[in-house]
């Protein structure tokens, strides 16, 4: 594929991304309402499988950028875990996957990713969450297992399923006369 029209295709991907997470999100966790689930990740894990890794941390980088920059929330420390949280999952999953490109290959970086992803927020969550909110740390321990956990196990799952269901076709797509043809007339 030409590395412009690899951009364009990663850009369109990362340019969904912000749009689904601007647009769906609701709580998974009754407990921690606050913790929303969007399914932005799936077009930034779509395009680190298809790209590599590499574009799918940047494209993390920029998606949770402009998110922050657009509705103001989080600042810089939303930013961050965004950033922790995404880029994590789609590092790791975009590796296994660009390493061996098989259905299996794919549904291990989308099963080992999730658990990546959590271990990665527990950790920031203890550092950095102190420090956002102003509360203790022990406050965030007594969420790890009723919410935190959960949460990134059941969005990482998610989000693992619909990239796994809808990537070939999504890549197939890409790589399409059609698309080609229509790439050239722009």
């Amino acid at each position: 594929m030409v590395k412009e029209k690899r951009f364009i295709y990663a850009g369109t991907l990362g340019g969904l991304s912000l749009v689904l997470s601007l647009l769906v999100h609701f709580p998974l966790i009754p407990q921690a309402p606050f913790l929303l689930y969007d399914p932005g990740d799936v077009p930034i894990l779509i395009a680190s499988f298809k790209f590599g890794p590499g574009l799918g941390v940047m494209l993390t980088a920029i998606v949770a950028t402009l998110f922050a920059l657009i509705t103001g929330e989080g600042g810089p420390w939303g930013i961050l875990m965004h950033f922790l949280a995404t880029g994590s999952y789609v590092l790791l999953a975009g590796w296994l996957y660009g390493k061996r490109r098989t259905a299996q290959r794919a549904l291990l970086g989308l099963v080992l990713a999730p658990l990546l992803m959590t271990a990665v927020m527990i950790l920031a969550n203890l550092i950095v969450t102190p420090i956002y909110l102003g509360v203790p740390r022990n406050v965030v321990w007594g969420m790890l297992l009723p919410a935190i956990i959960p949460f990134n196990l059941l969005k990482g799952a998610i989000n693992g399923a619909i990239t796994f269901l809808v990537y070939k076709r999504i890549s197939i797509f890409l790589e399409s006369p059609l698309v080609e043809r229509a790439g050239n007339e722009v």
